[in-house]
């Protein structure tokens, strides 16, 4: 019993960093159209910058928002400066931010080392609760509550507001959007700078739990691939429902089934993309 209890609670952790990596993904992908290979990039890069700040005496939460700033300005100068002038053309995009990422890995590697980097957990979040004579551990409980809450931000922002009619707008038709005015180019930028920040500040918030090595990055952005298939482009539902699903299959698959673990991980994708190609929650791509 306790093998499977800490076996969901992780996985229900890992679902909760894996929506704050695949929120912005899902996003950009669905407005730009193209897979941004650097988004694993920006979780380990945010996730550095996060351990620097702590090393300095910054407090968690301080570290965690000024990663985020520091990775949405990075994001809105790369999309701004780099992807704008290759506009329309997907696959030089796509070999742009492939290359992008690995610079950024060497750029990572020769500034932390090859070390992996472990944060302590905040003080206020060390220790577990206990609810009917089970244990749970406060930060990664944490972790699930602050998914929960930038979950449900995006989803006040994306539904309820004229920004986020826009954003709408151009997830479901950039062309249409753009003939009732709508600046789609700076819809892509500040898509692509949230979706950065979103990632960064996740990778701080997974420090403590995962630590910070290098190769992060390349072990994420498969797994925020794959919820954005199977949840759906653009859809915020569908990355909040597949982030927790990819969470459950990933850690029992690795426990329980090791080696078919990338087997359970990868077949409902497959199946996704063979039987609904835009994935459970999304809409048919223009």
């Amino acid at each position: 019993m306790s093998l499977w209890l800490t076996l969901a609670v992780n996985s229900i952790a890992l679902g909760g960093l894996l929506f704050l990596l695949s929120a912005g993904f899902s996003l950009i992908f669905g407005l730009m159209r193209i897979p941004n290979l650097m988004h694993g990039s920006f979780f380990m890069l945010g996730a550095y910058f996060g351990v620097s700040f702590l090393q300095q005496g910054v407090n968690f939460w301080l570290a965690a928002l000024l990663s985020g700033v520091a990775m949405a300005l990075i994001g809105g100068l790369i999309e701004r400066f780099l992807l704008k002038r290759l506009s329309g053309q997907e696959l030089p995009q796509v070999l742009l931010t492939l290359g992008l990422s690995f610079i950024i890995a060497d750029l990572c590697l020769m500034i932390w080392t090859g070390d992996p980097w472990q944060p302590a957990t905040p003080p206020q979040l060390r220790g577990a609760v206990q609810v009917a004579g089970l244990f749970f551990p406060i930060y990664r409980l944490a972790i699930v509550a602050v998914a929960v809450v930038v979950a449900l931000a995006l989803w006040l922002m994306i539904d309820w507001t004229r920004l986020g009619a826009k954003i709408r707008a151009g997830v479901d038709d950039a062309p249409i959007a753009r003939m009732v005015g709508i600046h789609v180019s700076k819809l892509f930028t500040l898509i692509f700078a949230l979706g950065a920040g979103l990632a960064a500040f996740g990778g701080v918030m997974g420090a403590p739990y995962l630590s910070v090595y290098p190769g992060l990055d390349a072990e994420m952005l498969p797994l925020a691939l794959i919820v954005v298939i199977l949840g759906g482009t653009g859809s915020l539902v569908g990355a909040f429902v597949g982030s927790f699903v990819i969470g459950f299959l990933y850690n029992f698959g690795q426990a329980m089934f090791p080696d078919l673990a990338y087997v359970i991980l990868f077949l409902p994708m497959v199946l996704v993309l063979v039987l609904r190609p835009q994935g459970l929650f999304g809409k048919v791509m223009s």
